[in-house]
């Protein structure tokens, strides 16, 4: 049975970003929400964790990580950090499409090598605080 959303204040927020960005980032802790509120705004998903396609897509990710961005936008990719080198093609397709809105990337851990950056080209939303930092290229809102 799969119940009936409820608007959020991160809706809004999750807007902004995609008016804003070619990328928006949702960190959090599991069961918080991340999730169901980036679907709801994504036209397309993909979840890494799904166990009938995990070893798949952890494949496509090694060998063509392009194949695991098509779709309709804005492209919902669910606990990226599984195969961290996702977050490299996002921000190469974000610069080479050059339009916002086309990428929603949840997880809730950090990758393993930590080495990650933000670059400047993704708005991030972090549901602990409530406080948003912006430049004319970069938006990292966090919010309760």
């Amino acid at each position: 049975m799969r119940h009936e959303y409820l608007s959020r204040i991160a809706d809004k927020v999750l807007d902004i970003g995609l008016q804003a960005s070619g990328a928006v980032l949702i960190e959090g802790p599991k069961w918080c929400g991340k999730t169901r509120t980036a679907k709801e705004k994504a036209a397309s998903s993909i979840f890494l964790q799904d166990p009938d396609y995990t070893a798949s897509y952890l494949k496509a990710a090694d060998t063509k990580p392009s194949l695991l961005l098509r779709g309709e936008t804005p492209r919902l990719i669910d606990e990226w950090q599984m195969a961290p080198v996702l977050w490299d093609a996002v921000q190469f397709a974000v610069d080479d499409r050059a339009e916002p809105g086309q990428f929603i990337l949840t997880g809730s851990t950090l990758p393993l090598n930590h080495e990650i950056m933000h670059s400047g080209r993704s708005a991030c939303l972090e549901p602990c605080l409530a406080n948003q930092n912006s430049d004319k290229n970069f938006t990292h809102t966090t919010f309760c």
